[in-house]
């Protein structure tokens, strides 16, 4: 056998099988790194200059620019409102996200409808909600009116215009938008338990309670840790909701690290220091995920493997 003439071959089918996958990707790569890598790279640039976006970079300031973003109490209360908005998610959002997946991952009529319904809110655009939810929350809106019609008139607040209540008020518009996707994403891992299993717990005299604690919740841990990264990454980038609702107001209350950083580089031409702020926020957003992926999630993506000795 010519084995030289047989290795020849497979070496041609190898380059050409390469040539295919190549002509493949660089398309992709080209759009990510023009989209993607650029945009960084030139973020970094214009963050070390002072600069408004108009006049050539010349005005070269080192890192004044994050020195700066870190010692302004307004941006440091905006990384606190994104950090509350985080902890609200995950103590809030998400165990009311997984108490109605299992409650609709069970057999009942109607529960159709419940999943649609429940899920119809993530579809709308956010600018769609925040502009609905100002004209029910403000002074003379339908909030306003139910709430007089219910008799607890006296308990009505200017829920978007006080400092004390507007977070809240915003994190209540974010849940609302945001509890389906979980849901769905949470249902989705449920049904992909067997039945089977809950079936031999409760034989082996299991009540729900220790089936669930023991049975479901360890096997829809992987879905969990990724609803999870997906509510702490949003919850970091969280700006179109804000912006139209309240524009970061009154006073800088509900102010976030995006909506931060627009108002100083479009709003206030200072691009320099926008896109300091902007870098501060990519980074932070990178060592998340990155910490995340490294430390909770590395199993879930390398697979779990059980030897026996």
């Amino acid at each position: 056998m010519d084995t030289t003439g047989v290795q020849r071959r497979w070496s041609r089918r190898r380059a050409r099988a390469g040539a295919g996958i190549l002509a493949f990707l660089i398309p992709a790569l080209v759009l990510y790194a023009v989209f993607v890598l650029l945009p960084i790279v030139q973020a970094v640039r214009y963050s070390l200059f002072k600069w408004n976006g108009l006049t050539p970079l010349t005005n070269f300031i080192g890192l004044a620019n994050y020195q700066r973003a870190l010692g302004d109490p307004v941006f440091l209360g905006a990384v606190a409102h994104n950090l509350i908005i985080v902890v609200l998610s995950l103590a809030v959002q998400i165990p009311f996200a997984l108490g109605l997946a299992l409650l609709l991952n069970r057999n009942f009529r109607g529960r159709a409808i419940l999943r649609l319904i429940f899920f119809a809110p993530y579809v709308i655009a956010q600018v769609i909600t925040a502009i609905v939810w100002s004209l029910l929350l403000q002074p003379d809106g339908l909030a306003n009116r139910v709430m007089d019609g219910a008799g607890l008139g006296a308990f009505y607040q200017p829920w978007l215009a006080d400092p004390n209540t507007v977070l809240w008020a915003l994190f209540v518009i974010i849940s609302w938008q945001y509890f389906g996707f979980h849901m769905i994403l949470l249902l989705a891992g449920l049904q992909g338990i067997p039945r089977e299993l809950g079936e031999a717990a409760a034989i082996d005299g299991a009540t729900r309670a220790q089936a669930l604690r023991y049975v479901t919740l360890p096997l829809l841990g992987p879905t969990l840790r990724v609803s999870v990264f997906l509510s702490v990454i949003g919850s970091l980038q969280l700006f179109d909701l804000v912006w139209v609702t309240t524009g970061g107001g009154p006073v800088n209350a509900s102010n976030t690290m995006a909506t931060y950083m627009l108002d100083w580089g479009f709003k206030r031409s200072q691009m320099g220091y926008g896109s300091a702020v902007a870098v501060i926020l990519f980074v932070l957003c990178f060592v998340v995920a990155l910490g995340y992926q490294r430390f909770v999630l590395r199993r879930d993506i390398e697979g779990a493997v059980t030897t026996n000795a």
